[in-house]
C-alpha cells in the first residue's frame, strides 16, 4: 500500500513544529527520516501513526484518506526508542499481545511469536520477564512485537540510541536484513547520517520542521542540493570555506586552486566551498588525490572519539574540522598543512543553493 502526505503541517498553540509538507512512501520502502534533535521527525511520526492530528493537510493510504483516523484503526506498528515491554509478561507473553488483540488462533499465534523471536535472536529468552533482559535484549523484544502484526505501517523511532556502542552496531547491521526482507513501508529515524547511509533506501532529510530534500539515501548525501542539507546530511557538519572564481582559478584564504572537476565549468564570482571532514588530509601525505593542494591552518582544538581524531583548525578567518583515522596528538596553537582535494569540492551560491557537487563515487561507511 502506497502513503501519500499531501501538505502535512501541525501548529502547538503559536508554533509551529511541522511546516507543509508532501511526499509519497511506497510498499516495501525503507524510508529514513533523518534530522538533528528537535527537527520534527517523531512529530511527523506520530501524525503518521494517528497518535496526533494534523492541523493541516491529509493522509491518504492506497488512495484512502485515513487523516481522522485513531491509531486503533490503523495498519500501523510503533517501536520507540524506549524500548517499552509489558513488565508482568513474559517475552513471549510481549511478542504474543498484539496477536491475540488480533484474535488469531493459538497455534498461529505460537509460530509467529517463534519465527519473530528466532529472526531477531531471543528465542532462548522467551520465558523471561522484561527486567531479566539487557538493554539490548528489550529492544529486541519490542521489534518483535512490532513485526509480528505485519503491519501496512512499521515506525520506528530511534531505537538504537539507548543501546551501548557494539549493540548499535549488531543491530543495525540485522534491522537492514530485517526490514528488508518485509512488504511493509518502514519508516526509520535517526539523529545520525552515518546509519541512514548504513540503512540505505530513502532519506527525508528534516531541520526545524521543514522537510529539505528527500531522495534515495546515496543520492542525497552525494548531492545536497543546499548548504542547510549539507551540513544535517554530514557528521561533523560540512566545512564551509569562503572564496571566489575568477581568471581561470578558484581562491580560499591564500590558496589557490585550478577548476577542474566539478568546479570547471563555474562562471566568475563569490561562493562558499563546502567540503566534508572525512576528505581532507593532514600530514605529507596527499590521501585523495595527486593534484590535491596544501593549505596551512592553525591547530585550535583536537578531540579522539574512539578510534578516530578530530582535529579544529583556523585558516584566516575560517575555522573548519579534519576528521583523522587513528589517535592522535596535536598542540594547540601548531600550524598543520591540510590537503584540499579539488575533486571533492562543493560549491554553494551565497544565498545557499547547491552549483557544483564532486562526481559521484561508491561512498565508503
Amino acid at each position: 500500500m502506497t502513503l501519500r502526505v499531501e501538505q502535512l503541517g501541525k501548529d502547538v498553540g503559536a508554533e509551529t513544529h511541522l511546516y507543509d509538507m508532501s511526499f509519497e512512501l511506497h510498499p516495501g520502502s525503507l524510508n529514513v527520516l533523518l534530522g538533528p534533535t528537535q527537527s520534527g521527525k517523531t512529530s511527523l511520526l506520530r501524525l503518521l501513526a494517528g497518535l496526533d492530528r494534523p492541523t493541516r493537510g491529509q493522509i491518504f493510504l492506497d488512495g484512502e484518506n485515513i487523516t481522522g483516523r485513531s491509531v486503533r484503526h490503523r495498519s500501523v506498528a510503533l517501536v520507540y526508542q524506549q524500548f517499552i515491554n509489558y513488565p508482568s509478561l513474559t517475552v513471549y507473553e510481549n511478542i504474543a499481545s498484539p496477536l491475540r488483540r488480533q484474535g488469531l488462533d493459538a497455534t498461529t499465534r505460537d509460530r509467529k511469536v517463534r519465527e519473530a523471536a528466532e529472526m531477531l535472536g531471543i528465542a532462548p529468552l522467551l520465558e523471561r520477564m522484561p527486567h531479566e533482559l539487557s538493554g539490548g535484549q528489550q529492544q529486541r523484544t519490542a521489534l518483535a512485537r512490532a513485526l509480528v502484526k505485519e503491519a501496512d505501517l512499521l515506525l520506528v523511532d530511534e531505537p538504537l540510541v539507548n543501546l551501548d556502542y557494539k549493540l548499535r552496531e549488531q543491530l543495525r547491521d540485522e534491522l537492514k536484513s530485517i526490514f528488508a526482507d518485509r512488504s511493509s513501508i518502514v519508516v526509520y529515524t535517526t539523529t545520525e547520517p552515518l546509519e541512514a547511509l548504513l540503512l540505505g533506501g530513502h532519506v527525508q532529510v528534516l531541520n526545524e520542521g521543514r522537510l529539505l530534500q528527500s531522495g534515495p539515501t546515496i543520492e542525497v548525501y552525494q548531492r545536497p542540493e543546499t548548504i542547510e542539507v549539507g551540513r544535517v546530511f554530514s557528521d561533523p557538519p560540512i566545512n564551509l570555506l569562503p572564496g571566489h572564481i575568477g581568471d581561470g582559478r578558484a581562491r580560499i584564504g591564500e590558496v589557490t586552486l585550478p577548476l577542474s572537476g566539478s568546479l570547471q565549468n563555474l562562471p566568475a564570482g563569490t561562493y562558499q566551498f563546502g567540503v566534508r571532514a572525512s576528505h581532507l588530509s593532514v600530514g605529507e601525505l596527499r590521501r585523495h588525490s595527486p593534484s590535491a593542494v596544501a593549505l596551512e591552518a592553525v591547530v585550535e582544538l583536537a578531540e579522539i572519539s574512539g578510534s578516530e581524531t578530530f582535529i579544529h583548525l583556523r585558516h584566516g578567518g575560517t575555522s573548519f574540522v579534519v576528521q583523522q583515522e587513528g589517535v592522535a596528538s596535536y598542540d594547540l596553537g601548531e600550524t598543520l598543512q591540510v590537503w584540499l582535494d579539488p575533486a571533492r569540492i562543493y560549491a554553494f551560491q551565497t544565498d545557499g543553493a547547491l552549483v557544483a557537487a564532486p562526481e559521484r563515487r561508491e561512498v565508503a561507511v
